[in-house]
């Protein structure tokens, strides 16, 4: 597992060359110091015990929703066949904006059933548009996720935002699949301004299998702001070095999350060699007119990527309609699968008893 390094430390492997990419640098773009994140409540007390849901206890759903769709959500199980059955042993990776997720949204229990039959169908989600300051929003949504007798956890970012909105980023995953490195989670620094939001980083690794074999990964996410999409996927790109460079060898690097772009317009980004992303040609949206989200590896180096992705529909999922559906997202959860094993550049496993590198 990398740990996070210092900007000092950053400045001297800058002159260290790069193993995969040319050019670019950390003028731009740094690895902030830790302690700008927020853990678990399990992991480092920062939580007081969660509070009660917001809203009516005995509140009914609206007319858009049809009589009952509380107690059929939360009847669903949690394994429920949504993308498919897995191909061997693999983990479920989701990027999934949660438009305006706030006080709101919370206080709709049908909702909030229907978001966590949403992340139980995943290994891992990374969660865009966390727009409250409510810090119990989070740790109540994994007490409703875990009510089936899951155990999900999360790391979080802070509250960021050039105006007065501010969003945070998350990771919610089941810790009976994967680990976080707590010591390996930061924000972006970008002291030029470029991104609105500046990408949350995390490092996993797989649980189910021998430590020396098992897959690790860190996920990057971000959400661009759809005004000055083509700038922020630009730096997008110096985003990807940034985090390749700094990850003490770790090369199975996944940015994910909600670009304003599809995959034909990525920019620099998808101009970076062997980077690629894993949706393409379909709508990724609830209104089903628009692809935004989007997975993208360096698919010579993530040879764990089992060539299984695509978007989940809730729409069809829950026999929602569109008015009901958008009062979940205005965005789909996008998804691919991979191995639970570290494979090598040719897809065997690899064990970092025999070898430290690829």
């Amino acid at each position: 597992m990398q740990r996070l390094l210092t900007l000092a430390t950053l400045a001297v492997m800058g002159g260290l060359g790069w193993l995969f990419f040319q050019g670019g640098g950390l003028s731009q773009f740094a690895v902030l110091p830790r302690g700008s994140q927020t853990g678990s409540p399990a992991s480092n007390g920062s939580y007081q015990t969660p509070g009660p849901w917001a809203g009516p206890a005995n509140e009914a759903p609206p007319s858009a929703f049809p009589a009952g769709t509380k107690k059929i959500l939360a009847a669903l199980p949690a394994d429920s066949p949504a993308v498919g059955p897995a191909v061997g042993p693999t983990l479920r990776i989701a990027s999934y904006n949660i438009q305006d997720f706030g006080n709101t949204k919370a206080s709709k229990s049908y909702v909030m059933h229907t978001l966590a039959d949403i992340i139980r169908q995943f290994d891992i989600v990374a969660v865009q548009e966390i727009s409250t300051q409510n810090e119990y929003l989070i740790p109540n949504f994994l007490k409703l996720i875990n009510q089936s007798g899951r155990k999900y956890d999360h790391v979080i970012g802070r509250r960021l935002g050039n105006t007065t909105s501010k969003e945070q980023y998350a990771f919610l995953f089941d810790t009976q699949r994967v680990q976080v490195d707590h010591q390996s989670v930061y924000t972006i620094g970008d002291p030029d301004n470029l991104l609105h939001r500046e990408p949350l980083v995390a490092t996993f690794r797989s649980r189910e299998v021998d430590p020396d074999q098992a897959f690790t990964f860190t996920l990057v996410t971000a959400h661009t702001d759809p005004d000055v999409v083509a700038e922020e996927i630009d730096a997008l790109a110096e985003v990807y070095r940034v985090v390749r460079r700094s990850s003490l060898g770790e090369d199975d690097i996944i940015l994910l999350g909600d670009f304003n772009a599809d995959d034909r317009h990525l920019g620099r980004l998808g101009r970076l060699p062997g980077v690629i992303p894993l949706v393409a040609g379909v709508w990724t949206n609830t209104r089903q007119n628009k692809q935004i989200d989007n997975l993208i590896i360096h698919r010579p180096s993530t040879t764990e990527y089992s060539g299984r992705s695509g978007v989940f529909d809730v729409m069809r999922r829950y026999n929602l309609t569109l008015q009901q559906a958008l009062e979940v997202s205005d965005h789909f959860p996008v998804w691919a699968e991979f191995s639970i094993y570290e494979r090598d550049s040719n897809g065997r496993i690899a064990s970092r008893r025999r070898t430290t590198g690829r």
